[in-house]
């Protein structure tokens, strides 16, 4: 029975304000699969209904209760009229039994979220403009939840982010070479042991004694900034992933899908440039609102957080390539060595002109000192 089939009595179990028609499937997620719920009223309000992919995120009601709770802390913020708790935060439907999440009898989850009108995302970043209204979306997240206790929430993927663990499977597949790969990956390799050391700063003893915790989205790609009909940032999605970590991991994360000139599996390493402009556009934007509530080691830890991600998401790759590609989904025969390659060229950009990029981090945090105060 496909999937699709269900949503009929699905919909029937949450708590919608108007009678609902056809569902339509939407969006360009690749984790859950997300359903367009229209009201029978032509005005709404409509609703978006997603299957949970529990292959991921295997306990339901933690994510759930993670989301809860970070919902509403953020609209708490805002109900002080410093903006509009419906149209920036997601909104969670409860079911008619008090759950946010309801078990069809095939055992898929399913939520509903009130659907945001009059928005738009987008896959790729291609003006400053749109970096800087995604900067300051995930910087005003950040900053809202600054004062949320982090530790309360379940973590989601464990080691999501901790490339120890990651080189730790690396190595496991190195060992085992499933695949028979070993031999064509020698280059890769050699670039991964180099870096190894200065890869594990956020697992070392002094970072963990120094540097905060926050609440961090940790799926930071700039489709999970909804814009509304202007280009600038309302509001931050999918918030599945949202657990403890580094403010690093997600200013990092964004780097590295904002920076490249080139796609991700890009065969041609030649065409791997850094959008510098890009970059600088997105930094002013997350700084003007994360400087208030970071420490001056956080500061100094995104470009440990821009150098970690290509690198990390390289092992990754190279670990599903050398694993016979049991992980990934791939188009065609080593599309993960080069998905890996690819990765790594951008990491060895960054880390040439990591010196200036962190320049220009220096100089939006300076920039924002010197303003002056609105009185």
């Amino acid at each position: 029975m496909q999937i699709t089939n269900y949503i009929p009595e699905v919909i029937t179990k949450f708590k919608c304000m108007d009678s609902l028609g056809h569902a339509a499937p939407y969006g360009s997620g690749h984790i859950n699969d997300s359903f367009l719920v229209k009201s029978e009223n032509p005005t709404g309000p409509h609703y978006l209904l997603q299957r949970i992919n529990t292959s991921i995120f295997s306990n339901v009601e933690g994510l759930t209760e993670n989301m809860l709770q970070v919902t509403a802390h953020l609209k708490a913020k805002l109900a002080d009229g410093s903006g509009d708790p419906l149209k920036e935060v997601m909104t969670l439907i409860p079911t008619h039994d008090g759950k946010y999440y309801h078990q069809d009898p095939a055992g898929n989850y399913w939520r509903m979220l009130h659907f945001l009108s009059d928005t738009r995302s987008y896959d790729m970043v291609s003006t400053e403009k749109q970096a800087y209204e995604g900067g300051k979306a995930f910087g005003k997240f950040q900053s809202m939840l600054s004062d949320f206790p982090s530790e309360v929430l379940y973590e989601v993927i464990p080691d999501f982010h901790n490339i120890k663990f990651r080189l730790a499977q690396l190595q496991e597949s190195i060992e085992r070479n499933l695949a028979g790969r070993l031999n064509t990956v020698r280059e890769e390799l050699a670039l991964v042991k180099q870096h190894a050391d200065a890869m594990l700063y956020f697992q070392q003893a002094e970072t963990a004694a120094n540097l905060p915790k926050r609440v961090t989205h940790n799926d930071t790609k700039f489709n999970n900034v909804l814009l509304d009909s202007n280009d600038e940032a309302q509001c931050v999605i999918d918030l599945e992933t949202v657990m403890e970590g580094y403010v690093a991991y997600d200013f990092g994360d964004a780097i590295r899908t904002i920076i490249n000139t080139a796609s991700e599996d890009e065969a041609d390493l030649q065409k791997i440039n850094l959008n510098l402009p890009l970059f600088q556009a997105y930094t002013k934007g997350y700084l003007e609102n994360a400087a208030g509530f970071l420490t001056d080691l956080e500061v100094q830890s995104l470009i440990k957080g821009v150098l970690l991600f290509p690198y990390m998401q390289g092992v990754r790759f190279l670990t599903d390539h050398l694993n016979g590609d049991t992980y990934y989904k791939i188009k065609f025969a080593n599309h993960n060595l080069q998905r890996a390659r690819a990765q790594f060229q951008l990491f060895r950009m960054l880390h040439e002109k990591a010196p200036l990029l962190q320049e220009i981090i220096q100089t939006e945090i300076s920039n924002l000192k010197t303003l002056p105060a609105h009185g």
